[in-house]
């Protein structure tokens, strides 16, 4: 995928007439559709903390898990235009989910207005310890052996983890079950526990038990190898030219919130994104600093839909309800 160019930092000086007629005066609540443990709890509880002081209000956050993100998404575009209700989503909920849902409760194109994105985050193709291989080929070639037997959990339909693993399905021409989750968190459980043979998980929910020894890390999805996993090539340099998937994260409002909330909002997570601490912290988490403009966030939800969609057909992916 091409990755969109993004601004780090939006000028106070563009900004400043319109952070003066946002002022919240009670706290606002972050709404997230995964499970508490996952990539983007991880996110929501770095920026939170910094976005409350900056605020001058408590951000608080609220997990509604399931349906890929949709639950929360549902909340999110049907509560009041105000400021005070915002969205953290990975690009499922924010655009990819109309390629995998027949219904979906909202439109995210039309009923969110985008804020601004914050990281890119790439996957990894980790493996249970009993699984036998080491590399991706090995893999390849043990999955063809075991047609529909080998099955990978993920975070839930139209997540990244599912996303990733159908469209390498698709190019190593494999075939494995896709057993869903309510977020890449209790996925992972599953995986130590030996009920799912393997995941594409979030760098930031795999690093800690790939560091450990508890699961093996195979190969990233994205384009370049990540720093937080030294020595783990890109499924694409090690066996699949061609293969790449990153995810990326997002904040969202109501549709018809007005502008200069939504204007003070994406100034103040553009500052936070800029901030030393705050980019160390994500980035050691095997995140990718994004940031940017509202503009540029829709035209990126777009992208994905358009995306997703695509893969969808190419992959043979039956939408769910």
């Amino acid at each position: 995928m091409i990755r969109m160019l993004a601004v780090a930092l939006v000028a106070a000086t563009s900004t400043a007439p319109a952070l003066a007629q946002f002022s919240p005066t009670k706290p606002v609540r972050m709404v997230i559709g995964f499970a508490a443990g996952g990539s983007v709890d991880l996110v929501g509880r770095i920026v939170a903390p910094r976005l409350s002081e900056m605020l001058g209000q408590p951000v608080v956050i609220e997990t509604r898990p399931g349906a890929g993100g949709n639950i929360a998404g549902e909340v999110v575009a049907r509560a009041t235009p105000d400021g005070y209700t915002i969205l953290l989503s990975s690009g499922g909920a924010l655009g990819g989910n109309l390629a995998i849902y027949t219904r979906m409760p909202y439109d995210p194109l039309k009923d969110l207005a985008p804020i601004g994105m914050l990281v890119y985050q790439g996957n990894v193709l980790i493996v249970n310890r009993s699984v036998p291989a080491k590399t991706v080929k090995e893999f390849i070639a043990l999955a063809r052996t075991r047609p529909g037997v080998m099955n990978y959990g993920s975070g839930g339909n139209g997540s990244s983890q599912h996303m990733s693993g159908e469209l390498f399905s698709s190019l190593a021409k494999v075939k494995m079950v896709h057993v869903p989750y309510k977020g890449g968190a209790p996925a992972m459980v599953d995986l130590l526990g030996g009920q799912v043979d393997l995941m594409f998980q979030t760098i930031p929910e795999a690093i800690q038990q790939v560091r450990a020894g508890k699961v093996r890390a195979l190969g990233v999805t994205g384009s370049r190898t990540s720093v937080a996993l030294p020595g783990v090539p890109t499924i694409a340099e090690a066996a699949l030219p061609g293969f790449e998937f990153e995810g990326w994260m997002g904040l969202a409002a109501p549709p018809a919130t007005p502008a200069p909330i939504v204007a003070r909002l994406n100034a103040d997570a553009n500052r936070l994104l800029a901030e030393k601490e705050t980019r160390a912290r994500l980035t050691d988490a095997g995140l990718d600093i994004a940031g940017g403009t509202p503009e540029q966030m829709s035209a990126m939800m777009k992208d994905q839909a358009v995306r997703m969609v695509r893969l969808a057909k190419e992959a043979g992916i039956k939408p769910v309800d």
